[in-house]
């Protein structure tokens, strides 16, 4: 085992794909910070000096999860993708415990890097938790929140994943299943190659086991910054209508959307979360 992979073949795999996407895809300025928490891969694009954007994607992902949206909202801002710590991508392998200030440590230094006092904040599942524990945290850095089926606010679901577990070894097909059911149900039908990229990752890597901790209503109540969040109704992995709710309770300035019919994977964010970032 290597790392965070299954073996050195798998490692190769997921990052050799990786490359390659990212060569297919709209270019962009590529770094590689320090940290001490080890070494940290950006991609930036964007007007210099326009507002800056943090852009934390979920787990078993990476900067790929932002490709879509790079070419709309470097429009008006200067986009900084990061890879996280401990999942697929180039930064370092190290996984830090949750539930410690680590991760927020690691994003002063990410910050630092980049020159950056502060900066809008968006997140998708985990990174949806990490731009929350780092407003929390470090109020004065971050100017604006956008989530995107954030964990840490609804209770974590564990059935779809251990249904995705058991399905995997099922071949091609077994990992097609248990992708759709873990993402599942989605409007937008998740083929194609990549797809099959994901499907490789999620047979590479080894995700994070332990839960992820749930942010108390006490913290959510000092989220006074704009904010913004967006979750498919019918999320498998966390529950998205008690999100929904906390939201509203502890921030009642949130502009906070379900979508119908969607679960882990909601496509229509783009739009509403770039005019959140321009307002």
């Amino acid at each position: 085992m290597t790392g965070i992979y299954r073996s050195e073949a798998a490692r190769r795999a997921v990052l050799e794909g990786y490359r390659a996407f990212l060569d297919q895809i709209e270019p962009a300025e590529e770094t590689t910070v320090q940290t001490r928490h080890g070494a940290t891969f950006v991609r930036s694009t964007g007007p210099p000096d326009a507002p800056p954007v943090i852009l934390l994607h979920g787990a078993g992902s990476n900067t790929l999860a932002w490709a879509a949206d790079f070419p709309v909202w470097s429009k008006t801002h200067r986009l900084h993708a990061v890879d996280v710590i401990g999942e697929p991508g180039f930064s370092a392998q190290s996984r830090p415990p949750l539930d410690t200030a680590a991760h927020a440590d690691w994003l002063d230094d990410v910050l630092a890097a980049l020159g950056i006092t502060s900066a809008a904040f968006a997140g998708i599942s985990l990174g949806g938790w990490l731009a929350t524990d780092y407003a929390v945290r470090r109020p004065e850095k971050v100017t604006r929140l956008a989530l995107v089926v954030p964990a840490g606010i609804g209770r974590q679901r564990y059935r779809a994943v251990a249904i995705s577990l058991l399905l995997l070894p099922f071949g091609r097909p077994g990992g097609r299943w248990a992708m759709n059911y873990a993402i599942g149900p989605t409007t937008t039908p998740f083929a194609g190659p990549f797809a099959d990229y994901t499907r490789t990752v999620q047979r590479s890597y080894q995700p994070r086991l332990a839960p992820v901790p749930r942010f108390t209503d006490a913290k959510l109540r000092t989220l006074t910054l704009p904010l913004i969040a967006i979750a498919g109704a019918k999320d498998r992995m966390f529950n998205a209508p008690e999100t929904a709710k906390r939201l509203h309770t502890t921030t009642p300035h949130a502009t906070i959307t379900l979508i119908h019919h969607t679960g882990h994977l909601p496509t229509a964010y783009r739009t509403p979360i770039h005019t959140f970032l321009q307002q």
